[in-house]
């Protein structure tokens, strides 16, 4: 029977379950793909706690709410998860979207550990109540900047569509390659056709063309026009937000899809942890786990200590972000006060440049480490 939360928000501690609120895009126009492998590092890692005791003998039991990358869904979804006494909120991977259930967390102060977006400004202004795990955009972008410099890609065009995400990468990049002596050049992906984006990117002499737009449209049949194009030959096609991560991009593009280079959160070989969790996630998704599965089962293993070690009080979940400390899939995590981030940050999880190997497609080779 379901028990009404105290008017304070704090869970019970009656031996009924911690509740843990959860934030996945699991329909369209949500990157499903991406949601089905965060949510599945989720559901592992609440397994492997309850396998092992719970939360002092209490199981941790997962709240899935669909955001359908919806940020007005999403923020409903913390006021109903709030309501029913959750601990905290966990999860998101598009970065409009948890940007909304950042906000609304820190209003009703339910604590949000935000799993797989990385949009600098998480929030407006400085906030306790929220966490982060992946690295903020600037610091993954500029990354990818380097890369680009580093292999002669000065005169950068971006195919872009309408999103403060979008447009916050491409400030990145314009800002970190002038510093270097390079250019950004950008195309409305929305506008042009495959055709006519191919015709401006010739005639401005491009020699890379970053794909700032969704997948499968517009990203699929962009990228087959540029490898059809003969004047492209040697235009480098690029991917930073990570489009071809996941099994459904080499599907859609087969070869096409390979040597585009996109950021990847992964260290170059995991350690023991890692490779006992890839080979537990390959199982469940029946595929080669992506970054954001280990986002999520690092989610979790971060809030299982905090849970265990200060309580399951709100506010007492929220002071410990600076404290915590765990071994996650990727390497330690602790959380501290980044330059220009308002929100609790992991500085910084592992980034890498990668690619899809075209002698081998499911192999993924490392460019460029950050």
């Amino acid at each position: 029977m379901y028990t009404p939360p105290s008017p304070s928000g704090e869970v019970s501690t009656d031996g009924s379950p911690v509740r843990l609120g959860a934030l996945v895009p699991l329909t369209r126009p949500g990157w499903v793909e991406a949601g089905l492998h965060l949510h599945a590092g989720l559901e592992l890692a609440v397994r492997e706690v309850n396998d092992t005791g719970g939360i002092d003998g209490r199981p941790l039991e997962l709240v899935v709410r669909d955001t359908a990358a919806d940020p007005e869904r999403a923020a409903a979804a913390v006021e109903e998860l709030a309501g029913m006494g959750v601990a905290a909120v966990v999860g998101e991977y598009h970065s409009v979207v948890a940007r909304a259930a950042a906000a609304r967390a820190d209003a009703l102060g339910v604590p949000f550990l935000c799993s797989s977006a990385v949009l600098d400004a998480l929030t407006e202004s400085p906030t306790e109540w929220v966490a982060r795990l992946p690295p903020a955009q600037s610091h993954g972008w500029r990354i990818y900047a380097d890369f680009l410099l580093g292999a002669g890609r000065k005169r950068v065009a971006v195919a872009s569509q309408a999103s403060v995400y979008w447009a916050s990468g491409t400030r990145v990049l314009r800002e970190h390659l002038a510093a270097h002596g390079g250019t950004v050049i950008e195309l409305d992906a929305n506008a042009l056709s495959p055709e006519a984006l191919c015709d401006a990117l010739a005639d401005r002499g491009a020699t890379a063309l970053l794909l700032l737009v969704g997948h499968p449209e517009p990203a699929v049949p962009v990228v087959r026009a540029v490898r059809r194009d003969r004047r492209l030959a040697n235009l480098l096609i690029g991917a930073p937000a990570g489009q071809p991560e996941f099994a459904g991009w080499a599907a859609a593009l087969g070869e096409d899809g390979t040597g585009i280079p996109f950021l990847r959160y992964l260290p170059e070989r995991l350690g023991p942890l890692g490779e006992r969790v890839a080979e537990q996630l390959r199982d469940r998704l029946g595929e080669a786990p992506s970054f954001v599965a280990f986002e999520g089962w690092d989610t979790v293993a971060v809030i299982a200590e905090v849970l265990r070690s200060h309580g399951t009080g709100r506010a007492a979940v929220a002071a410990s972000w600076p404290r915590v400390e765990v071994e996650g899939t990727r390497g330690p995590i602790r959380f501290s006060r980044a330059p220009g981030i308002g929100v609790w940050q992991w500085v910084w999880s592992p980034v890498s440049v990668v690619d899809r190997d075209p002698a081998e497609p499911g192999r993924f080779r490392v460019l460029h480490s950050g």
